[in-house]
């Protein structure tokens, strides 16, 4: 199948849309949220194609729909979005991918960057030390079987009750850090075991802990309501469910393809696996990656406790705990309501390096956040600036409540590590002020910020688009990396 530009509609600035009518298996519209000049880049490789192919999924309803930062994923293109109708419409994997509930949250500090200026080299060390990271890499705390499924049906709330968080968090993360159908026994015992020792763990790839300040505020009321002022200080962890996580999908997808023969279900390409929710296999899947999302929860609640311990070590024991402003998932399915043919339904909303982004009034958020809608926070790259966004209530009507998730790769991993001296890197960025802990010259290479589109413009595009609001800029200072 090849795509050219011809064959795509401008519907309004920003939005573009790829008829029903190009390929016989799009049940419905194929939507692309991006610049022109965004549109160009991400023509370049299959995204596009995977789009029109998400198209054809079971019970899909609305479109298929792609955020500014896309690139090529697996079956889903990373960015991507899909809504099956509750409850017999399908369930991916390939929707939601193989690193279940990668997500980001931000604690804030009541520090300003130039109080702390002369101990950034020294807070990354120390960061380095408390918080493990890297391939594999295993942490201080070792799960019982028993203590693994508390973990997988508790999520955060785990971490809070044995000493490894704080109470109030709970209250600033999506879903409160727990998902209800998670069922400890839907994961195979090769997933509980990767997962045994990586609690507090960020792993490598693109996983990080960064310190930030807020270089500017665009929304004084909403940062206001955030807890965010310029100058201030905060700490920003971007990791997921690690090897269970992995394991989880990798062993659904297995089963899925097997089944789909008994339900009828072709799809345009096997990475597309998918059954019917209600099915025997589909809720075997949701309910383990419910689990595998509690997981990840739980990782980055541990993972905030080594970043405050690191804190205290730092600039010592009376210093003003870090505090958590949110934790936003962008790797999951949920069953959800939005509007559908012009009523409210249940759907199952497929989110792949997407960012839930409700607006004012979600019941869910915090309430002292109702009145400005949900905390999106995007990461750019080591090298460049951050974004907090508020979601506005057009990315219901638009995009099933979502929004982009950070500034999406260019170049692959290989390319990178062709193009960049890792040792020379790390001492530009240390030349501009940023100081790198990594465990590997190899990660730092393929995560290098030209491997990345300019988060500037990614973000400019879901602001113009109407779907969510700019709030504050966040500089890296001190970057953690697997």
């Amino acid at each position: 199948m090849k795509i050219n530009k011809t064959d795509i509609l401008k519907i309004e600035d920003f939005l573009w849309e790829i008829p029903k009518a190009f390929h016989p298996k799009m049940r419905v519209p194929a939507r692309i949220l991006a610049s022109e000049p965004l549109l160009d880049a991400i023509m370049e490789d299959r995204s596009l194609v995977q789009l029109v192919n998400v198209a054809s999924l079971p019970g899909i309803k609305g479109a298929s729909l792609v955020m500014p930062d896309v690139h090529e994923g697996y079956g889903f293109p990373i960015g991507g979005v899909a809504a099956t109708l509750y409850p017999e419409g399908a369930i991916s994997p390939g929707g939601i991918g193989y690193d279940i509930n990668c997500g980001v949250r931000l604690l804030t500090s009541n520090q300003k960057i130039e109080e702390i200026k002369d101990k950034l080299e020294g807070l990354s060390k120390e960061m380095y030390a408390q918080i493990p990271s890297g391939m594999g890499k295993g942490g201080q705390i070792k799960l019982s079987a028993q203590e693994m499924d508390e973990v997988l049906l508790k999520g955060a709330e785990w971490a809070v009750e044995k000493g490894y968080g704080v109470k109030e968090d709970l209250d600033f993360m999506e879903s409160k850090g727990r998902l209800e159908n998670a069922d400890p026994s839907m994961v195979s015992e090769m997933a509980k075991k990767r997962g045994t020792d990586q609690l507090g763990t960020i792993g490598s790839g693109n996983h990080f802990v960064e310190v930030d300040y807020v270089e500017e505020i665009y929304e004084e009321s909403i940062a206001e309501a955030y807890g965010l002022s310029k100058g201030q200080v905060v700490v920003l962890i971007h990791t997921g469910s690690r090897g269970l996580g992995h394991q989880v999908a990798t062993d659904n997808i297995r089963q899925i393809m097997s089944a789909m023969l008994k339900y009828s279900i072709e799809v345009p390409d096997r990475e597309l696996a998918c059954v019917p929710f209600n099915s025997e296999e589909g809720q075997h899947y949701f309910k383990a990656m419910c689990a595998a999302a509690n997981y990840a929860w739980c990782n980055r609640e541990v993972i905030s406790w080594e970043a405050r311990t690191a804190w205290r070590n730092i600039f010592g024991p009376a210093i003003e705990p870090l505090k958590l402003m949110y934790d936003v998932a962008h790797n999951i399915a949920k069953v959800e309501t939005h509007l559908v043919d012009g009523k409210q339904a249940q759907v199952i909303v497929h989110r792949k390096g997407a960012t839930r982004a409700f607006g004012p009034g979600f019941e869910e958020l915090p309430k002292s956040y109702k009145l400005v809608g949900q905390p999106v926070i995007i990461p750019g790259s080591m090298g460049t600036c951050s974004y907090v966004l508020a979601g506005a209530s057009r990315s219901n009507e638009l995009t099933f409540g979502s929004c982009c998730h950070g500034a999406g790769r260019r170049l692959s991993r290989t390319a990178a590590k062709k193009q960049v001296n890792a040792p020379v890197l790390k001492e530009n960025l240390k030349e501009k002020g940023i100081f790198v802990e990594a465990g590997s010259f190899k990660g730092l290479a393929e995560e290098a910020p030209i491997a990345y589109k300019d988060v500037n413009i990614v973000v400019e595009t879901v602001i113009d688009s109407g779907i969510a609001k700019k709030v504050a800029k966040l500089r890296p200072v001190v970057v953690v990396k697997g």
